[in-house]
C-alpha cells in the first residue's frame, strides 16, 4: 500500500513535466511547420489526459487520500524557506480532469480552426504555456507555488487576448485585463506575506487541514486572519470576474474563439473558486468572511444576469452568463458545499466551452433567421411603474452597470493623475535629487547605531514610498520609454534599501533579488536604445506603434527583459521578491502595501511599455492597417 502511494506521489511530476516539455518543444519548432506544432500540442494534452485518467483511477482505489509532495527547496535560511510544494486532493482531481480534457479538445479543434493563421505558432506556444501554468496552480501546495502558476496564467492571458496584435482593440483590452489581473496579484502577495507572519513558517495547504491548529491561530490573531482572508477574497473576485471586476471577462473575448473557450469560458475564470476551495479550511473559521463571499456571489449573479440577457455579442453573452454561475459557485463554497461546487464548476466549464466553440455557427444561423423571419413589434410600449423599473434595469445593463467607468475613475485614472502630477521628475533632476537621497540612505544604513530609534522606524516606509513614487511616475509617463524604464528599474533599488533597515540581508539574498532586475533591466534599456535609433520618429508612449511588424526579434527579446524586471518566475528575482516580503514585520502594514503596490503597478507599467511600442496597428502608412477589432 505504501509503495503504491509513493509511486502515486512521484507520478504527480508528470503533470507539470509533460506540459513544460511540450511548451519548450513548441518554442524550437519553426513557424512554417504547422503540422509539427499541432502534433506537439495534441500529444502533450493527450498524454496529460491519459495520465490523469490512470492516476485518478489508482488514487481513488487507494481511498481518495490527499497527497502532499515537498518537491524542491529553492532557498533556505535560518528564518525562511522557499519551496515548491505539490498537493493533490479531490479539488485538484476535478480541476485536473476537466482541464486536461478541455485542453485536449481545444488543441484538437485548433489544429484545423487556426490553420494558416498568421500567428499559428504563437497560439500553440501560448496555449501550452497556459496549460503549464494551469497545472502548476492546481497542484500548488503553498502560496509560493500557486503564485508561480498565477503569474504564468496572467501573462498567457495577455498574450492570447492580444493575439491579433495588429489590431487596436485586442491590444487595448489585453492591457485592461492584465491591469485588473494585477489587482488580484496584490491580494495573493499580501495573503502570502500575512500567512508567513501568522504561522511563522512557509505554511502549506495540507497543514490547513489541521482544524485545531487553524482555529487556534485564527482565534489568537483575529485581525491578521481577517486581513489574510480579505486578500484571498480580493484575489478570487478578480480572477473569477466578480463585482466590481466583472467587465474584464467580456473584454477578454477579443482573442481567437478557441482561446476564449478554454480561458474565459471554462478554466481560467474558475480559478477564483479554486483559490477559495483551496483555502476554505482557513477562512471558513470566520463567519464574517463567509457572509461576505455569499453577498459577493449573490450580488454578482443578480447584476450579471440582466447584463447577459441584453448583450449583442454572443461571446459577451456567454461571458456574463458564466459570471452568473460562478457567483452561485461562490455561494456554494461559502456554505461548505464543496462537492456541489465542483460538479457545478465542471458543468459550467463544459457548457461554456461548447457554447463558445459553436458560437460562429450560431451567429450565422441567427442572422439568417432574422433575415427571413423578422417580425415587427405589434404591442406598444406601456409606461407603467414596473415597466419604468424594467427599462431602467435594461439601460443599466446596456451600460454594464458602468463597471468599467468605476474602475477607471476610482483606480486607474487616479494612478495616472498621480503620475502626471509627478511629471517634474525627469531623467536629469531625478538622477541628482533622488540619487543624493539614496546615497544618504546608504550612509544612514551603515551608521544605524547612531540614529534615533524613532527615526529609524520610519526610514523603511520612507524609502519604500519613494520607490512607489518612481513607479507612479513611470505609469503616468507618455513621452520617453527610456525614462519610464529607468524609473521602474530604480524602484527595485529603493525597495532593497528599505528592506536593509529591517535586518541584515545576506549577499546571496541580494544576488537572488538583483539577478533578473539588473541583468535583464540593462538588456531592456539597450534594446530600447536600439529601437530608438531605428525608429526615432515613432518612439513614445502616446499610442501603439506596432513595431513587432518590422522588428519581431527585438520585440521578443524586450518581452523577455520585461519579464525579468517585473519579477516573473524566470529569474531568481521572483524568489527575491518573496525574500524581501519575509523581512517585513507584521506591524509594518504600510511597508508591505507600498512594496506590493510598487510590484503590481510596476508590472503593469512594464507591460504597457512593451504593448505601446510593439503591438497595435503599424505606425507606417505603407503597411496594411487592420480593423480596430475582429
Amino acid at each position: 500500500m505504501d509503495f503504491i502511494f509513493q509511486n502515486l506521489a512521484f507520478f504527480i511530476n508528470i503533470f507539470v513535466g509533460v506540459p513544460a516539455l511540450g511548451f519548450f518543444f513548441s518554442l524550437i519548432i519553426p513557424e512554417r511547420k504547422e503540422f509539427a506544432l499541432s502534433v506537439v500540442g495534441f500529444v502533450t494534452s493527450l498524454t496529460t489526459l491519459l495520465s490523469a485518467i490512470v492516476f485518478v483511477g489508482f488514487w481513488a482505489a487507494q481511498g481518495f487520500q490527499s497527497i502532499n509532495l515537498k518537491e524542491v527547496v529553492l532557498y533556505q535560511s535560518k528564518e525562511y524557506s522557499f519551496l515548491i510544494d505539490l498537493y493533490f486532493d479531490r479539488v485538484t482531481a476535478v480541476y485536473l480532469m476537466v482541464g486536461a480534457f478541455l485542453t485536449f479538445l481545444i488543441t484538437a479543434f485548433s489544429r484545423f480552426y487556426m490553420h494558416r493563421e498568421k500567428g499559428f505558432k504563437r497560439f500553440f506556444n501560448t496555449i501550452l504555456f497556459f496549460f503549464l501554468g494551469y497545472n502548476i496552480t492546481i497542484f500548488s501546495g503553498n502560496f509560493e507555488t500557486l503564485f508561480i502558476g498565477w503569474e504564468i496564467l496572467g501573462l498567457s492571458s495577455f498574450l492570447l487576448i492580444a493575439f491579433y496584435r495588429e489590431r487596436y482593440l485586442p491590444v487595448r483590452n489585453a492591457m485592461r485585463v492584465f491591469s485588473i489581473y494585477r489587482i488580484g496579484d496584490v491580494g495573493v502577495l499580501l495573503a502570502m506575506w500575512g500567512s508567513h507572519h501568522l504561522w511563522d513558517a512557509n505554511i502549506t495547504f495540507s497543514q490547513l487541514e489541521n482544524h485545531s491548529a487553524v482555529h487556534q491561530h485564527v482565534v489568537g490573531h483575529s485581525a491578521a486572519a481577517i486581513f489574510i482572508s480579505l486578500m484571498i477574497v480580493l484575489a478570487a473576485a478578480v480572477k473569477s470576474a466578480q463585482l466590481p471586476f466583472s467587465s474584464w471577462l467580456a473584454r477578454a473575448m477579443e482573442g481567437p474563439t478557441p482561446s476564449s473557450a478554454i480561458f474565459y469560458g471554462s478554466l481560467s475564470v474558475h480559478f477564483g473558486a479554486f483559490l477559495l476551495m483551496r483555502t476554505y479550511p482557513f477562512w471558513s473559521e470566520q463567519p464574517i468572511i463567509r457572509i461576505l463571499i455569499i453577498i459577493l456571489g449573490l450580488v454578482t449573479a443578480l447584476v450579471a444576469s440582466p447584463i447577459a440577457r441584453i448583450q449583442s455579442s454572443i461571446k459577451s453573452k456567454v461571458a456574463y452568463a458564466s459570471i452568473v454561475q460562478i457567483g452561485i459557485i461562490f455561494i456554494e463554497i461559502a456554505l461548505g458545499l464543496e462537492m456541489l461546487a465542483l460538479v457545478h464548476f465542471a458543468g459550467n466549464a463544459f457548457m461554456r466551452t461548447y457554447q463558445l466553440l459553436v458560437s460562429p455557427s450560431v451567429v450565422a444561423y441567427r442572422i439568417r433567421e432574422q433575415f427571413y423571419h423578422y417580425e415587427k413589434r405589434t404591442q406598444p410600449i406601456v409606461g407603467t411603474y414596473w415597466k419604468k423599473w424594467e427599462y431602467t434595469i435594461y439601460q443599466l445593463s446596456l451600460r454594464e452597470f458602468k463597471l468599467d467607468h468605476i474602475l477607471n475613475k476610482y483606480v486607474f485614472n487616479n494612478i495616472k493623475k498621480i503620475g502626471q502630477f509627478l511629471s517634474f521628475i525627469t531623467l536629469k533632476n531625478g538622477f541628482w535629487v533622488f540619487g543624493t537621497i539614496y546615497l544618504i540612505g546608504v550612509a544612514l544604513f551603515f551608521n544605524k547605531g547612531t540614529i534615533d530609534p524613532l527615526l529609524l522606524d520610519y526610514l523603511p516606509e520612507t524609502f519604500s514610498f519613494i520607490g512607489l513614487v518612481m513607479v507612479f511616475r513611470a505609469f503616468g509617463e507618455r513621452k520617453s520609454p527610456l525614462l519610464a524604464w529607468t524609473l521602474l528599474m530604480t524602484n527595485n533599488f529603493w525597495s532593497l534599501l528599505a528592506t536593509t533597515f529591517l535586518g541584515e540581508l545576506s549577499i546571496k539574498e541580494l544576488g537572488f533579488y538583483l539577478s533578473g532586475v539588473v541583468i535583464l533591466g540593462l538588456a531592456g534599456y539597450a534594446i530600447l536604445l536600439i529601437l530608438q535609433k531605428k525608429e526615432k520618429n515613432h518612439f513614445t508612449l502616446n499610442t501603439y506603434y506596432g513595431h513587432v511588424y518590422q522588428h519581431p526579434r527585438i520585440a521578443f527579446l524586450f518581452l523577455i527583459s520585461c519579464m525579468g524586471v517585473m519579477g516573473f518566475p524566470i529569474t531568481p528575482t521572483f524568489i527575491g521578491e518573496d525574500l524581501l516580503f519575509s523581512h517585513i514585520q507584521e506591524n509594518q502594514i504600510f511597508l508591505a502595501v507600498f512594496n506590493a503596490l510598487a510590484y503590481i503597478i510596476g508590472g503593469i507599467s512594464v507591460v504597457r511599455i512593451y504593448a505601446r511600442l510593439f503591438l497595435g496597428p503599424h505606425c507606417k502608412t505603407y503597411h496594411s492597417t487592420a480593423l480596430k477589432a475582429s
